[in-house]
């Protein structure tokens, strides 16, 4: 239980902070845009890559990583359903939506919850990799497209091109390159890889600082303005349904017992991560949502995580 109020309390602290800089204004009025850039382009792909390239592959292709796959794209896919046809949203609000529901916390929370609860780190590679590999570069395609068709960026073609589009984002090519790194019966020495590490530590602080910034001024579920409907929907599903549904594969499909069914239940019940309102924000799109579900899923993600803890741990 210390773990997870341990990470809790590094969450609120670094987001506290980026609340107080927003409000002093001591870093200028464009801080967060900038720092926002910083985290997408630069200090994600450096902690990803530093942490598959000091791994092996038999370590990231695990049970864990079927169920945490199968069970974020059935996440992904039940939000976009309900609210294509009960809330009757846009393609990119979808997008938006469907990460905020499916993407999970992590690095922020995922990596002291592995450290100090399950005593495990190796959980958070596979997890770290399917999203940034496969499951946000789908919805970075999407909102490449609709940006395409909104006249916001400059580009051609169609699914393809947006396919290839995500596929050249910096965390998808930081992603392959630590895939092919620890598939090389070699190991890059440290010091060749200590300059990355270094760089992709600014991500996890840097992203909680974005999103406290983004707290500054505003209120969330904000009468008038804030999309309630999608963030109950996006909330409900991200807290409940996802480690329900970990619970049902894990112990139905893979026979998962122990330990091993805890890691997969606690890494569902993570709370929707801050990396998806730094896409929201490179976008432009869902950013009301992206906020304010992680909020949300973050306060109500400790109880769910104490109750997932006391029963199967």
């Amino acid at each position: 239980m210390a773990g997870v109020l341990n990470g809790f309390a590094v969450i609120v602290a670094l987001v506290a902070l980026g609340w107080l800089l927003a409000r002093s204004r001591v870093l200028g009025t464009d801080a967060r845009l900038v720092l926002n850039r910083l985290v997408f382009f630069v200090a994600t792909p450096a902690l990803l890559f530093d942490a598959l390239a000091r791994t092996t592959l038999d370590q990231v292709f695990t049970g864990v990583f079927v169920v945490s796959a199968g069970t974020a794209i059935v996440m992904a896919v039940a939000y976009v359903l309900i609210a294509k046809v009960w809330l009757r949203r846009p393609t990119a609000d979808l997008a938006v939506g469907a990460l905020s529901a499916s993407y999970v916390n992590s690095a922020n929370l995922g990596i002291p919850i592995a450290v100090y609860v399950l005593g495990d780190f190796g959980f958070v590679m596979p997890l770290l990799l399917f999203q940034v590999a496969v499951l946000q570069p789908i919805a970075i395609a999407v909102l490449e497209r609709a940006a395409r068709a909104e006249g916001t960026t400059d580009g051609g073609g169609g699914a393809l091109a947006s396919a290839l589009q995500a596929a050249r984002t910096p965390l998808v090519l930081a992603a392959l390159a630590g895939v092919v790194v620890a598939a090389l019966p070699w190991s890059p020495p440290e010091r060749l890889l200590e300059p990355v590490h270094l760089v992709g530590q600014i991500s996890v602080p840097g992203a909680l600082l974005v999103f406290g910034m983004s707290l500054y001024g505003v209120k969330v579920l904000e009468a008038g303005a804030s999309p309630r409907r999608e963030i109950a929907l996006a909330s409900g599903l991200k807290l409940v349904a996802h480690p329900l549904l970990a619970y049902a594969v894990g112990v139905g499909l893979m026979g998962m017992r122990g330990h091993e069914l805890l890691t997969v239940v606690v890494a569902a019940a993570l709370p929707t991560a801050q990396n998806v309102l730094v896409v929201a924000t490179r976008y432009g799109h869902g950013t009301l949502l992206a906020r304010d579900s992680a909020v949300l899923t973050t306060l109500g993600s400790l109880p769910v995580l104490l109750l997932v803890s006391a029963l199967l741990a």
